[in-house]
């Protein structure tokens, strides 16, 4: 009798510990499950985070000379629209709605932008002044090399254009030199101060080769870069900071090379 009790009292611990083991097991593998979904859940966060764009561009087939008109109804006929939408730094949430066109033709590039946003403002009318200050898009493009050009546009079509490896390291480009930029604005040419009330404008660009004037034997045709395109205007009454491509820094900065997309030139 007292031999079936100990024999009793043996088997219940034995299945006593079997189901703790089990339980303890249990726990570790839904711990493990855990933490991996984790590490995956931040693998796939990291990965979107550093997600780069691809962007082809278009070469326009055109025989004789153009004007701006002509160029303009060829890019919105040939190039695809392309969005400037990424929000980078939460304290600059307004985000207007930009879009824009991008192609080449022969040793000139096209781009048109197409933008609605509450506020514009168009102050500054010296070549290479701050036109990131009023209603602004620009486009900066690092031509298979550190260095990189920052073109820059206020609403009425005011240029900026700088050449360097980073924003301490800028280089104007010379003015007589940006003058052969072609621009056609919706909004005309003349400043004028701030006006609200919610507006959409449209500006036509005709960048010419020369303008990348520390490239002389750049060739358009088969060209592998870097650019990232984007929208600001820093001292209207909503400041924002829109890319193309995004931007992982702490404070809104556009000379960022290492954050450009990839553009290819067909």
């Amino acid at each position: 009798m007292i031999c079936l009790n100990l024999m009793s009292m043996n088997y219940i611990r034995k299945k006593n510990i079997q189901k703790i083991s089990g339980q303890l097991l249990a726990i570790l593998f839904l711990g493990l499950l855990s933490e991996c979904r984790s590490k995956t859940q931040e693998q796939t966060k990291g990965s979107n985070d550093k997600a780069v764009k691809d962007l082809v561009i278009k070469e326009i087939s055109h025989n004789g000379p153009l004007d701006i008109e002509q160029a303009e109804n060829l890019i919105e006929s040939n190039a695809e629209l392309q969005n400037i939408g990424t929000i980078n730094w939460s304290e600059y949430a307004y985000k207007p709605e930009v879009n824009f066109r991008i192609a080449y033709w022969q040793d000139e590039i096209w781009l048109k932008y197409y933008v609605s946003e509450e506020n514009i403002l168009a102050k500054e009318t010296n070549i290479n002044g701050g036109v990131h200050k009023d209603s602004c898009v620009e486009f900066f493009i690092s031509p298979g090399k550190e260095e990189y050009y920052n073109f820059e546009f206020n609403c009425i079509g005011v240029p900026h254009v700088g050449y360097g490896k980073a924003r301490a390291e800028r280089v104007s480009i010379d003015p007589e030199i940006l003058k052969l930029i072609k621009v056609k604005s919706s909004l005309g040419n003349q400043p004028f101060d701030e006006k609200a009330g919610g507006h959409e404008w449209e500006m036509m660009i005709v960048i010419p080769k020369a303008c990348f004037s520390y490239d002389n034997n750049l060739i358009f045709k088969g060209l592998k870069a870097n650019a990232n395109f984007y929208k600001c205007g820093d001292d209207t009454s909503k400041p924002h900071f829109v890319t193309w491509n995004r931007i992982g820094t702490k404070e809104p900065d556009y000379h960022q090379p290492a954050y450009f997309g990839n553009i290819s030139f067909e």
